[in-house]
């Protein structure tokens, strides 16, 4: 029961703030959830040992997981964090404190131009995917694309190899240019350091270098299999665009890089000890791309 008043707590304090003249009343609240104004009043109104200690307490684990999301988690990821620690408590109420502590986590710049530059001779390379990036197991899906980030010393261009089942950044490799080289070093990175399935595939955009003889030498060489998307359509891409908003909404857009070694150390540690490992995702249900591979390495151990 504490649960659905602290749920109608947060909405009308929510409502107070907003004054919007649809806002249900307390009243209706009340009635839309089968609850008693006398019974919220009472738990409103309890000494401060069972309701204002609790909420303080909760504050203080709030703005704690916050911090150590470094400010980029909202209220759902926050929530999660909580309930892995064994903290009960409800969703609007997680919001809620938030609001009131003033924890805003950062916000993404509007979107740029993307690097994809499509090569100059026709090619026959499917693709394999045709929007579906859903898979049973690690290794078996891989999506990739390049982007850049500014330094002092100029552009450094980043590409990389994401697993689409993990949502894992399994490959990835940083160069002053964007040539065919980068793009090998990532997807190398990626057969070297993770177990691919035999059906393996890398899915990528019809840029020149994606679909250059180069480039398909070196997957066939991998055993992987080359799948692009259809020009001019953002959605056959957009796992790999997605990681990129993260990183620079997070991380690149939070920090001035003097050099280009900078910027790539500093890259490197937030794939590796950040998004990897720390960071939820809302498509794993809010579990970490490390969570999800160690469950399925548990998963085929017990069978």
């Amino acid at each position: 029961m504490s649960d659905t008043f602290e749920f109608i707590d947060a909405e009308y304090a929510t409502s107070q703030q907003n004054r919007h003249p649809l806002s249900p009343s307390l009243a209706k609240m009340c009635v839309w959830l089968e609850v008693s104004r006398s019974g919220y009043y009472e738990w409103r109104n309890k000494p401060a040992s069972a309701t204002s200690c609790r909420r303080e307490e909760l504050k203080t684990l709030i703005v704690h997981f916050f911090e150590a999301s470094d400010g980029t988690y909202g209220y759902r990821r926050v929530h999660a964090d909580l309930a892995e620690h064994g903290i009960t408590c409800g969703l609007e109420l997680v919001r809620a404190l938030m609001r009131e502590l003033g924890l805003r986590p950062c916000q993404p710049r509007p979107w740029r131009h993307s690097l994809t530059v499509a090569g100059d001779t026709p090619h026959r390379i499917p693709d394999l995917m045709d929007r579906d990036f859903t898979t049973d197991q690690p290794g078996r899906k891989m999506v990739g694309d390049i982007t850049y980030v500014p330094t002092w010393q100029g552009w450094l261009f980043l590409a990389t190899v994401i697993d689409c089942h993990t949502r894992e950044v399994i490959g990835w490799a940083t160069d002053d240019n964007y040539r065919t080289p980068l793009i090998e070093k990532a997807v190398r990175m990626a057969a070297a350091n993770h177990r691919l399935a035999d059906d393996a595939i890398f899915h990528s955009d019809r840029g020149s270098n994606y679909t250059s003889a180069d480039y398909s030498a070196t997957l066939s060489e991998l055993g992987i299999r080359q799948s692009v998307g259809r020009t001019g359509i953002c959605y056959d891409n957009a796992m790999a665009e997605s990681f990129f908003a993260t990183l620079k909404n997070e991380r690149v857009h939070r920090t001035v890089y003097p050099t280009r070694e900078h910027a790539r150390r500093d890259i490197a540690r937030y794939i590796e000890l950040r998004y990897n490992s720390r960071r939820r995702h809302s498509q794993l249900g809010y579990k970490t791309p490390h969570q999800v591979r160690y469950e399925f390495e548990d998963r085929q151990l017990a069978a």
